[in-house]
């Protein structure tokens, strides 16, 4: 049997929280000038310090598959790892496609329609993006697994090295063939197997990826308000993508924190985020469910500061509670792996 490692429960569980807060902040950054400008910068600052919640999400699969010293066999692979993801992912990409044709005046069939004729490289609803680019992700796995296999860390290093490099490239618009997304995520996998097998566990090291996932997050902000400012519209470059340096570092800082922290927290506080670590693909994949209502009928209208977690409690809360009700079914609970 497997060891469980808590600490990835408590990676999964930060990261649902923080895309919650993402997608809570929505309607707030896109009403620059329309709203009290420290609203808006508020919900700028809580967006530009949550934006390592996707790839964390990365590196723990990234730790997780590259760790795994058994031979690689691919009708286990198939079956068990990437047919986890794909058929949820399929089912709830038709169900969205169907809310999506929901409106506060009523359902338009024909939005669904057009959603849905799209999907083959357009996401129908605005959270499943993340699978676009993280299941092409899986044709690479067994190729690094062989790497890490090999016992050469060298390789290794320099492939993430140049990797990070790109990131940075990408991030100041220096352009070329590295451009291409399935590279700009892709380094995050042998990354997280970096962090979780290779990375010694210090002061050092803790205190270094705070300091630069520190300054990353505020810089990220930063260059988004001012940008924002200085154009009269919100406007945010790169600098809020998942595949720049700066959300890299901030990612990194996540995940060796929470590897350094996770053991150290009260047992209370630990069979909690077990039990949200267990279930946060199903609150990734229903939360949307819940902040329905506050996108259609404009319920997010107040203070950024109070309506934003108000919206992050409400939908998180609803959402894992219909994630744990539906792993109670043995008809329905592989909608939720």
């Amino acid at each position: 049997m497997k060891k469980h490692i808590f600490f990835f429960d408590l990676l999964r569980t930060v990261a649902a929280i923080a895309v919650i807060v993402i997608h809570a902040l929505g309607p707030f950054k896109h009403e620059f000038g329309q709203i009290p400008f420290f609203d808006w910068a508020t919900a700028i600052t809580f967006n530009s310090f949550s934006r390592w919640a996707v790839p964390v999400f990365i590196l723990i699969s990234g730790a997780l598959l590259l760790s795994d010293k058994r031979p690689f066999d691919m009708k286990y692979y198939l079956s068990r790892r990437v047919s986890k993801v794909v058929v949820p992912f399929l089912i709830w990409s038709l169900f969205y496609a169907y809310l999506s044709g929901w409106t506060s005046q009523g359902f338009d069939l024909e939005t669904t329609k057009m959603v849905l004729s799209e999907s083959y490289h357009h996401q129908t609803y605005y959270h499943l993006g993340f699978f676009y680019y993280f299941i092409p992700l899986y044709i690479a796995v067994p190729f690094l697994q062989a790497m890490v296999r090999k016992g050469d860390d060298t390789v290794l290093y320099a492939f993430t090295a140049i990797w990070l490099i790109t990131t940075t490239l990408f991030l100041f618009r220096i352009n070329g063939i590295w451009n291409e997304q399935f590279w700009l995520f892709l380094g995050y996998l042998p990354l997280g197997y970096l962090l979780y097998q290779k990375l010694p566990l210090s002061a050092k090291s803790v205190s270094i990826s705070l300091l630069l996932g520190g300054a990353a997050m505020i810089l990220t902000a930063y260059m988004v308000v001012t940008n924002s400012i200085e154009a009269g519209k919100y406007t945010y470059g790169r600098w809020l993508s998942y595949k720049t340096i700066n959300t890299v570092l901030a990612a990194c800082l996540v995940f060796v924190v929470c590897r350094a922290s996770a053991n150290h927290l009260p047992e209370s506080l630990k069979t909690m985020v077990r039990f949200v670590g267990k279930h946060s693909l199903g609150v990734y994949l229903l939360h949307p469910l819940f902040l329905w209502p506050m996108i259609e009928f404009k319920l997010h209208q107040g203070p950024a500061l109070i309506m934003i977690p108000i919206w992050v409690t409400l939908s998180g809360a609803g959402s894992l509670t219909l994630t744990w009700w539906i792993s109670k079914s043995p008809k329905f609970r592989w909608l939720l792996p």
